[in-house]
């Protein structure tokens, strides 16, 4: 281990240097260093040149679970806590930030309907049930304001829509979008929250119009739309709070892209197998 760590730092701190402080002489370090490269060590030393892509690729979110299922996506037979190790050993780790902030207004005299989803968020097949919720981006012009609409069955994010104000406009463009992409059939489950966006009367009235049953959670309990806030706080510790954007439309196509090309197609989700939910998707079409 002390001949490892000499190593690690060579170029950065004299080798006689660190064997005078590891108690390591320096012919014992030269000659451990002439030594043939195990077999295990070798593995070790590929394993970790692979895993620098798979983190490199994932935008450098993804952890141990996550780079594990993508090694095993690619046929190598190698256990979690062995990518874990090898990831710790090398300082490979997964973004995160935290950071949280109420948006939509539920102190409104709007209708309210009942919580008929009731935090039942295993749903066996796509269009079923979708959820929809509203998040804001901080840009040296203002905020963006982000309203998305999940299918619950896949995580896949099926619209949004974007503008400078939070506005009932915002939420009827991201279910615009969803009805007009998905075609559903009468009776999917559309749960939100209680904001002013949610229960106005146009949105109301998009709701029927299309045959989509109103679902809303309970008051101040973010739980009951918990797969939305999961999808936020994904969307902004592994990427937005990473970011500096100079204008709203730069947020705008950043956003897009990470949603559509990143998160859509390439990121594995835990709740889905480890599988994109375009992959989850698909799966449930062949079947």
């Amino acid at each position: 281990m002390r001949c490892r760590a000499i190593r690690a730092h060579v170029g950065r701190v004299p080798v006689r240097l660190m064997c005078r402080i590891l108690a390591v002489s320096p012919s014992g370090y030269y000659a451990w260093v002439a030594r043939p490269e195990s077999r295990r060590a070798a593995e070790n030393r590929r394993l970790v040149a692979e895993i620098r892509i798979i983190h490199a690729v994932s935008r450098k979110t993804y952890g141990s679970p996550r780079v594990h299922a993508t090694l095993q996506a690619q046929g190598k037979q190698i256990g979690e806590h062995r990518v874990a190790r090898l990831m710790h050993a090398n300082a490979i780790r997964a973004k995160t930030i935290s950071k949280w902030r109420a948006t939509t207004d539920s102190a409104h005299r709007h209708p309210v309907v009942p919580n008929t989803l009731n935090r039942q968020f295993a749903v066996t097949a796509p269009n079923r049930v979708w959820a929809g919720d509203i998040t804001y981006v901080w840009t040296t012009e203002g905020w963006l304001y982000l309203a998305v609409v999940l299918d619950l069955y896949s995580r896949r994010v099926i619209a949004w829509g974007m503008g400078s104000r939070l506005t009932q406009e915002l939420a009827t463009a991201a279910l615009t979008m969803a009805v007009e992409h998905r075609r559903p059939a009468h009776g999917v489950v559309h749960h939100t929250d209680r904001g002013s966006q949610y229960a106005a009367t146009t949105y109301r009235a998009l709701l029927a119009e299309h045959g989509l049953t109103a679902s809303m959670s309970r008051r101040g309990n973010c739980w009951d739309n918990a797969v939305v806030e999961s999808f936020f706080h994904t969307l902004k510790t592994e990427h937005v709070h990473h970011q500096r954007y100079r204008t709203r439309e730069e947020a705008r196509q950043d956003i897009f892209e990470w949603i559509e090309v990143f998160y859509n197609r390439v990121r594995r989700h835990s709740t889905l197998g480890y599988r994109s939910p375009a992959e989850f998707e698909a799966m449930a079409t062949e079947s």
